[in-house]
């Protein structure tokens, strides 16, 4: 049986869902999550408080609840936003990331989030991925991240952790594997994030399937990609409101880990727009894994999203745009997607018991 959780950041100890880690758990239970991932446990327990964690663990486990943790993130170009790692280290962010692989040992908790950058709310496309940074090539962030990967993975090794990088908004599912076959599968596996892929160019059901036999730990939410005036925009949804096949996407991950507990994601301040160009030449030129038929269908994908938008079937651009979510607006994208993600669970299920 397959348990569903919620990722949830933290800031400061406090969440969208809660005051703090104990009330964030206890709305994500009445939710009907029978699981957390904590994105950011340095700000949900800022000092790592072992009496705190210890407290927190036993009151997931009285619910029945699995804890899964994030650790930072591992491109060394841009770890100097993240302070408070550094902090935990008394100045080695190598060793606050120690500090918390530890954690995650002492606990059971095997499988930990990561990523290869963030997204740079207040700077304009392209220049909000790490990618199209102009300091440093990506493929010199690429090779610094491998190589402190390799500084983590002998102690990854000895407490039988493993980091799973997020498909996220800056990295292709290639850009992944090619990492995975560097550093290792036992100590570096990936979070799915389908919402994300369509962002580097990449199609939803090819790059799941690459990655499927890698897949650990998951960040679920549905994405709409829709044509703008510089190029195709894409926004997040609620499971089953988007471009994804979920029964596709459920057959390719649980084929690989049958006994997957799934992660839902929901959404911060906005609905994440994000630029995708396969018509400008430059754009194009940092995605080499990409070709010219890839971008085709997400072209044919924007317009038949544009279509059912005119018929009132989908959200407009504008739609889209209007309003920043609100509080209600994020437990009505969890919930939603939570009945969805169950559903679609429910439906293989029942296909899978089929003479």
């Amino acid at each position: 049986m397959n348990k569903i959780g919620v990722d949830v950041k933290f800031e400061d100890g406090r969440s969208l869902l809660g005051s703090d880690p104990f009330e964030t758990l206890s709305v994500a239970y009445d939710l009907g999550f029978e699981g957390i991932l904590l994105r950011t446990v340095d700000e949900a327990f800022p000092t790592l408080d072992s009496g705190a964690i210890r407290e927190f663990a036993a009151e997931a486990k009285a619910r029945s609840m699995f804890i899964q943790l994030g650790l930072g993130k591992v491109n060394p170009y841009m770890t100097a936003e993240l302070p408070r790692v550094r902090d935990l280290g008394r100045g080695s962010y190598l060793g606050g990331m120690e500090r918390m692989v530890g954690l995650c040992a002492e606990y059971g908790w095997t499988e930990a989030w990561t990523a290869a950058g963030a997204y740079q709310h207040d700077l304009p496309a392209p220049f909000c991925f790490e990618r199209f940074r102009t300091d440093v090539d990506w493929q010199d962030q690429l090779d610094a991240t491998a190589k402190f990967l390799r500084k983590l993975a002998p102690m990854l090794r000895e407490h039988g952790v493993r980091l799973n990088l997020e498909t996220h908004e800056e990295i292709t599912t290639f850009e992944l594997l090619r990492l995975i076959d560097e550093i290792g599968d036992d100590v570096l596996g990936v979070c799915l994030d389908p919402a994300n892929l369509m962002v580097r160019g990449e199609l939803v059901d090819d790059a799941v399937r690459r990655v499927a036999p890698y897949v650990n730990m998951t960040h679920l939410r549905d994405a709409v990609i829709l044509p703008t005036e510089d190029g195709l925009s894409r926004f997040l949804a609620p499971i089953g409101k988007g471009a994804v096949d979920w029964s596709r996407l459920l057959d390719h991950v649980l084929g690989a880990h049958p006994e997957l507990d799934l992660v839902i994601e929901g959404i911060g301040g906005s609905r994440a727009e994000m630029l995708v160009q396969p018509d400008d030449p430059r754009w194009m030129a940092m995605h080499p894994d990409m070709d010219e038929a890839d971008a085709e269908e997400l072209r044919k994908l924007a317009s038949w999203f544009h279509a059912e938008s005119l018929l009132g079937r989908a959200p407009t651009v504008a739609e889209l745009r209007a309003s920043p979510p609100s509080g209600p607006d994020y437990t009505d994208f969890l919930a939603t997607s939570l009945r969805a993600l169950k559903a679609a669970l429910d439906s293989r299920a029942t296909s899978s018991l089929a003479p």
